[in-house]
């Protein structure tokens, strides 16, 4: 197995599992401990969190899955890696989903919450949460679910792509083999 096409399975591995539990975190920790707070405190820590998670290396874990795949796809192309371009091509399609579920529903909620002064009046602030809380909670976890679903899938891709290489050993091997007993 080639160098890129081993090291993209695994870039986009890593990447996804990051990304899968980041988004897990969220739902089982963070959110869980941002409920028994105050809408101000909501609000606020909330707000805070979006400006913060917006660095480097939540942007390198989050794109890099989709670019992980994209490269361990191209390095797949040809036909003797179709399986593993396959589990590769649905690792990809999962991911997508999950971005387009980021970027279509958790992100908007994000901003409209950002928009919320937490010096708001007490109605202000417990109307803003009401309309964000159980549905960024909701469908985070469901984003996290589908980017666990990329990491499976591209992990047993991984595993295709191991098992095709051990294929082409074995072949290699016994075809030597007959061919040194043919000479002798």
């Amino acid at each position: 197995m080639s160098a890129l096409r081993t090291g993209s399975l695994i870039g986009a591995i890593v990447t996804m599992g990051l990304t899968a539990g980041l988004f897990w975190a969220f739902a089982y920790s963070v959110m869980n401990a941002l409920a028994s707070v105050d809408d101000r405190t909501f609000v606020d820590v909330f707000n805070k969190i979006n400006i913060a998670i917006l660095n480097p290396w939540f942007a390198f874990c989050f794109g890099g899955g989709l670019v992980f795949a994209i490269i361990a796809a191209l390095t797949h192309l040809g036909a003797d890696h179709r399986t593993v371009l396959l589990w590769v091509a649905v690792a990809g399609a999962f991911y997508v989903v999950a971005l387009a579920i980021t970027m279509g529903i958790n992100v908007p909620l994000n901003d409209r919450l950002a928009r919320v002064d937490p010096t708001e009046s007490a109605a202000t602030l417990a109307a803003a949460r009401q309309d964000f809380e159980s549905s960024w909670v909701r469908w985070n976890i469901v984003r996290a679910g589908v980017h666990t679903a990329a990491f499976g899938v591209m992990c047993w891709a991984l595993y295709q792509a191991g098992r095709h290489t051990a294929d082409l050993t074995a072949v290699g091997v016994s075809g030597h083999v007959a061919a040194t007993a043919d000479l002798g």
